[in-house]
């Protein structure tokens, strides 16, 4: 199936553009879809949390993806 991961901050800095479509197999949990990514981009494996959200909720690594689930990589965000 196809996927569609939208990323924000430093996950999109890391990548280099806002959107991924990813290739994965039909039963690809978050967190098999988390140890693609760091495979392709490895700097990504550095950092230390970010949350995953799928069709605008938070997703744990046991989740299992649909083909047109919106996912988006969200890092910490800091303020003052």
């Amino acid at each position: 199936m196809k996927l569609k991961v939208t990323l924000f901050g430093i996950t999109r800095e890391i990548v280099g553009q806002p959107t991924l479509e990813v290739a994965a197999p039909a039963e690809q949990s978050v967190a098999g879809l988390l140890d693609q990514l760091r495979a392709h981009y490895p700097v990504l494996g550095e950092l230390t949390s970010f949350a995953v959200a799928v069709n605008n909720e938070y997703a744990g690594p046991d989740y299992q993806l649909h083909e047109h689930d919106e996912i988006a990589l969200i890092p910490p965000v800091s303020g003052g």
